[in-house]
């Protein structure tokens, strides 16, 4: 239930760790950052109260995960119609640190899950950082094919693949992919003396017309499959650095930095702020293991306090926001970011699982996410954001959640990526990891911007060989002739 496993690779997505970064958040009335600010304060009692109470094994609303709970340890199951395999979340129960009747897990002493009994065989599953909870249902026990081995023939592999594709994958109808025609053409290509290299091609081949840059293969010793939408280019780290010294030098300014360099600002002239938001995630660890949700808050919290000062939101007169480059993270971190620019909640996005395996019309309950006013200085001015097709996952849920603001900002640039969905992460049987989406965000009449991303109002060239080598920036003096 992760995202992206490596960090800045071509889109360092959501939460970057192997527990379940696709953002299973938090109880649905309280923000994540509430959520986790109970944890600090809470009383030890209650959750060892409920400790007692969620020990078991529990199935998933969406998503077909299985959950065991035995003697302080989470450990996850993915399933499908065919399979039941070891999932990739392993989390241990941290002592001492309730959260409003529910019991934190997490690695390094450092909270991650939230387990919460919501009444009889019921419980909520949230990661902190994410933008909705997991609702879970107690069963018996658990299913007899989880605890056999899966065999690891490519025939084997080959059919789990496809098959928690064809169980969780919503889109491929508006992505114009028949997935039994893809299942025809791909499975008998597969034998049982199929080689590694040619498995791997062979299911690349199959993913790659999806389009969807939150579709993943990751075969060791072999290659890193990322699905992108055609014409996006790639946002590595050499581009990252010639488009911000571009940036820098067109400014004409010092920009200040925190994050490990993943957030920066400036005051241009005219009382215009510039605030860049590289990534949502690593704000603070720089590598997989080190990377948690609590600390990347607190950092962004410490570089919003900078920036949006009692005196600065009062005399500014326009803020761009940039998030062009950003290659996504943890939702609630945008929602972070838009509760210091609100003075009342309004609604972000409402958000479901695909729930049916046969069908992927039906979804699970929706989930109404509110941008809620931060209790600290905001400011309520106009903003101007620039996007790009490298604004990926969590840079667009924020993107969304900015959309029903007042004054609505103007969006420069070009489309977003397209991918708001969660990333459903497993392992095939042969050690291989996958991940794809299996979540549709909406707004508040429905509509989904899943595959075209969403649109600016006023398209400029972005981050263009002739611009860059130029030092110009088309969006950047769009945005300020609009805030001037």
């Amino acid at each position: 239930m992760t995202v992206n496993r490596r960090l800045g690779g071509r889109f360092p997505d959501r939460a970057l760790n192997s527990v379940v970064a696709m953002k299973i958040t938090g109880i649905i009335s309280m923000s994540a950052a509430a959520v986790a600010a109970l944890a600090l304060t809470a009383a030890v009692a209650p959750a060892e109260a409920a400790a007692k109470g969620i020990d078991g094994v529990w199935r998933s609303e969406g998503y077909n995960y299985i959950f065991v709970v035995k003697k302080g340890k989470l450990t996850s199951y993915q399933t499908t119609s065919i399979s039941c395999l070891p999932g990739d979340i392993n989390s241990a129960r941290l002592p001492g640190a309730p959260v409003s009747k529910g019991v934190q897990f997490g690695r390094k002493g450092r909270p991650e899950l939230v387990f919460t009994p919501t009444g009889r065989d019921r419980a909520r599953l949230l990661a902190l950082g994410s933008a909705g909870p997991i609702v879970l249902d107690k069963i018996s026990a658990l299913p007899a094919r989880c605890g056999k081995p899966a065999p690891k023939d490519p025939l084997t592999v080959f059919d789990i693949y496809w098959t928690t594709y064809a169980e969780n994958y919503p889109f491929f109808a508006s992505r114009k992919v028949d997935w039994q025609a893809a299942r025809a053409k791909y499975r008998p290509q597969v034998r049982p003396d199929t080689s590694g290299e040619e498995l791997y091609k062979i299911l690349v081949e199959m993913t790659t017309p999806l389009g969807d840059a939150h579709t993943s293969l990751e075969a060791e010793d072999i290659g890193e499959f990322e699905g992108l939408r055609p014409g996006t280019r790639t946002g590595s780290n050499e581009f990252t650095a010639r488009t911000n010294k571009a940036i820098g030098t067109y400014l004409g300014v010092p920009l200040k930095s925190w994050g490990n360099d993943q957030i920066s600002y400036a005051d241009l002239p005219g009382r215009i702020g510039y605030l860049r938001l590289n990534r949502f995630v690593a704000y603070k660890g720089r590598s997989e293991d080190d990377i948690f949700y609590v600390d990347d808050r607190a950092e962004l919290d410490r570089a919003l306090n900078a920036v949006f000062t009692k005196s600065r939101v009062r005399t500014m007169k326009g803020l761009i926001i940039d998030v062009r480059n950003n290659g996504g993270g943890f939702d609630a971190l945008g929602l972070q970011v838009a509760a210091r620019l609100t003075d009342k909640p309004y609604l972000g996005y409402v958000k479901a699982a695909r729930n049916d395996p046969k069908n992927p019309t039906r979804f699970t309950k929706p989930q109404r996410v509110t941008v809620r006013p931060a209790h600290a200085p905001a400011y309520r001015g106009p903003v101007a954001m620039l996007t790009s097709d490298l604004s990926v996952s969590a840079a667009e849920t924020f993107t969304q959640a900015m959309m029903g603001r007042t004054p609505k900002p103007t969006r420069i640039g070009r489309s977003t990526q397209g991918v708001f969905s969660d990333v459903l992460t497993g392992l095939l049987p042969n050690g291989w990891a996958f991940g794809l989406g299996n979540e549709r965000y909406t707004d508040g009449t429905g509509h989904s911007f899943e595959g075209p991303g969403i649109a600016p109002d006023i398209r400029t060239p972005v981050f263009t060989d002739d611009e860059l080598d130029r030092n110009r920036d088309s969006g950047i003096a769009k945005a300020r002739q609009i805030l001037s």
